[in-house]
């Protein structure tokens, strides 16, 4: 039989490109969307869920349960961006960036365990960021949650282990999706200490985005870790400099790796 996977914020970006690519090799897929009546171009069946409501979320589990009585994989994937100085980010924006990206998935995660439990069996694939590896200026806070989700990926790896239950973290680079869209941007603020050197940076964030690589990569690196019997702690999917930078967050004295940061986005100091 098809397996079946649950895949959170798929009805578009890197979600939706995921479903897709898996649909086609033959398994049995379900997306979620917050308004799924408005998504009408979905290849796969979208179920109403937001991640920042546990109620919303054992109702779509409990929906795909009923129609398939298991979930073989769930792919954490529904997220969202923020940017700003942490000195000028509303709170409740934090706290909603964090409801989205660390505590929301791991709701969704309490809310298949007892299915895979039950039958010692199920694959969790959380969807992180490169940027979770660093702390970026003006993303503190997304690099901040997606690092969050991270340190969770390994605890419960490891708290699973004996329910033959697998969990792997994806970190993906620049893609080029509509996630610019849907990220919270702190407004640049005519009177802000921060005004210059923030928006420039931001132009270059969306410029990232814009000049990102095709979401079919992070597709088929889901489908490679579905095939893989014990999958690894994590996987890094994107451009070769963005991978670089990681290798040299190990090698370089911690200062000099945050002046290289710094000259990336022009900040002096």
């Amino acid at each position: 039989m098809s397996k079946v996977v649950f895949i959170t914020g798929g009805s578009s970006g890197i979600g939706k490109c995921i479903g897709e690519y898996l649909l086609l090799k033959g398994f049995k897929v379900y997306g979620t969307s917050r308004n799924p009546e408005k998504v009408v171009s979905s290849k796969f069946p979208l179920v109403a869920l937001d991640v920042r409501d546990v109620q919303s979320i054992k109702n779509a589990i409990a929906e795909v349960l009923e129609k398939e009585k298991n979930i073989d994989i769930l792919i954490n994937n529904a997220g969202v961006g923020i940017t700003g100085p942490i000195e000028e980010i509303p709170t409740e924006e934090i706290l909603n960036n964090f409801q989205t990206n660390v505590f929301g998935p791991i709701e969704v995660i309490k809310a298949v365990l007892p299915n895979m439990r039950n039958r010692k069996s199920g694959l969790i694939i959380n969807v992180t960021s490169i940027a979770g590896y660093m702390g970026l200026p003006f993303r503190g806070v997304y690099s901040s949650s997606k690092s969050a989700l991270e340190m969770i990926t390994e605890a419960l790896r490891m708290e699973l282990k004996a329910f033959n239950i697998e969990v792997t973290n994806v970190a993906p680079g620049d893609f080029a999706t509509n996630i610019a869209a849907g990220r919270y941007h702190a407004p640049v603020l005519s009177n802000s200490a921060y005004k210059e050197i923030y928006q420039m940076s931001l132009d270059m964030m969306n410029e990232h985005v814009d000049e990102g690589g095709n979401p079919m990569e992070m597709a088929e690196a889901i489908f490679k870790i579905i095939n893989t019997p014990k999958p690894k702690v994590r996987y890094k999917v994107g451009a070769p400099m963005q991978k670089f930078s990681l290798i040299l967050k190990k090698i370089l004295p911690s200062k000099m790796y945050e002046k290289l940061l710094m000259n990336h986005y022009k900040i002096k100091g």
